[in-house]
């Protein structure tokens, strides 16, 4: 008799709703974690991959590092209060300082349009190298690499970078634990609506920059006072309801937040209101929560508040429970009418190619 052949169906790649890459799986929304989590995730499955944090963090002997990577595709390359070098910088180095390392090492790899004018890419390079030097940073490897006209957009630039973990502390979504207080860093919404400006067109009424910043003195500085941080998350794509979603998801936490303190510049809520946009899921490039516990909250506040990137640093919420077996991670706020409604990520996209 014939060996009886395995006829189990199996699917080459995990069944998703689109058959397509849609231009919303890049912006940090629902469509980005399913592409990671049932496509990236999967296939790529490790310890400190499953830590679901900003950077990756390896030890070597006595030394333990953090390592991050990130791509920029930002549309236009220039927007008030930077570009593209800046972002990519920027970007790197509060990857590894949400990791609670001081940055040390980066490289970056160029893909240049055909046509680009040298002077844009001039301009790119050296605020590259003025940010990087602020920040403490060395640029130290990478490549560069040319395609045809018309299939590259200008610049798209690639970096990784690496840093230094000189403290005890586990900082990552697994750390938080419930009665941890939220602390936001400082205004929210002013990246994303600065690009939006330039890219459509748009006045509004006073200038509205970027908040594109390193934030890797301020967290220093937390860590130098000994506070007990238990986990750091910048607000980059999806905002700052994407990000404690993520938190929420990762460490199965109930998260509750008061929408009253957020601090959200007149002229940001007023463009939001005329473009029909949240401000809490507006991408920002010099932003951050971190969850403490609460008996370190008034020093961290202290602390942020005599820094120019903490200044409007304000709690803005807590840690209700963690690690409940029937909990999947939920985000609920309050409103400023009284009322509480469930955070949830985005489905689509509102801000596509704004880092």
């Amino acid at each position: 008799m014939a060996d009886q052949t395995d006829m189990t169906l199996q699917c080459p790649i995990p069944i998703t709703e689109h058959d397509q890459i849609q231009l919303a799986h890049g912006g940090g929304g629902r469509l980005t974690h399913q592409l990671i989590e049932k496509m990236i995730a999967p296939e790529f499955d490790n310890p400190m991959l499953n830590v679901r944090h900003d950077g990756a963090v390896v030890s070597f002997d006595r030394a333990k590092l953090a390592f991050s990577a990130d791509s920029f595709v930002v549309q236009p390359l220039f927007f008030p209060g930077g570009n593209i070098g800046t972002l990519a910088v920027t970007g790197t180095v509060n990857d590894l300082a949400m990791c609670g390392a001081r940055p040390l090492y980066m490289s970056a790899g160029f893909i240049l349009e055909e046509g680009l004018p040298m002077q844009t890419l001039w301009q790119v390079i050296q605020s590259m190298q003025r940010v990087a030097k602020e920040a403490g940073v060395h640029i130290i490897t990478g490549d560069t690499k040319v395609v045809d006209r018309g299939k590259g957009d200008g610049i798209f630039i690639h970096t990784s970078g690496i840093g230094i973990i000189e403290h005890p502390i586990s900082i990552n979504p697994l750390s938080i634990q419930a009665g941890d207080a939220i602390v936001l860093s400082g205004d929210i919404g002013r990246h994303g609506i600065a690009i939006m400006g330039v890219r459509e067109g748009l006045t509004f009424e006073g200038a509205i920059e970027t908040d594109c910043a390193c934030l890797s003195g301020l967290v220093q500085a937390l860590l130098d006072a000994h506070i007990e941080i238990h986990c750091l998350r910048d607000l980059t794509r999806g905002g700052l309801a994407t990000a404690l979603i993520e938190i929420a998801e990762a460490a199965r936490a109930e998260i509750s937040m008061n929408e009253a303190p957020i601090p959200i510049r007149e002229n940001v809520r007023g463009a939001c209101e005329i473009l029909g946009l949240d401000p809490l899921y507006v991408a920002n490039e010099g932003r951050f929560v971190a969850f403490v516990p609460e008996k370190h909250l008034v020093k961290t506040l202290e602390i942020m508040h005599a820094h120019p990137l903490g200044a409007d640093a304000i709690e803005i919420g807590k840690v209700d429970t963690v690690g409940q077996a029937a909990s999947q991670g939920m985000v609920t706020m309050k409103t400023q009418l009284g009322t509480s409604r469930v955070i949830d990520m985005l489905s689509g996209e509102q801000l596509p190619r704004i880092c």
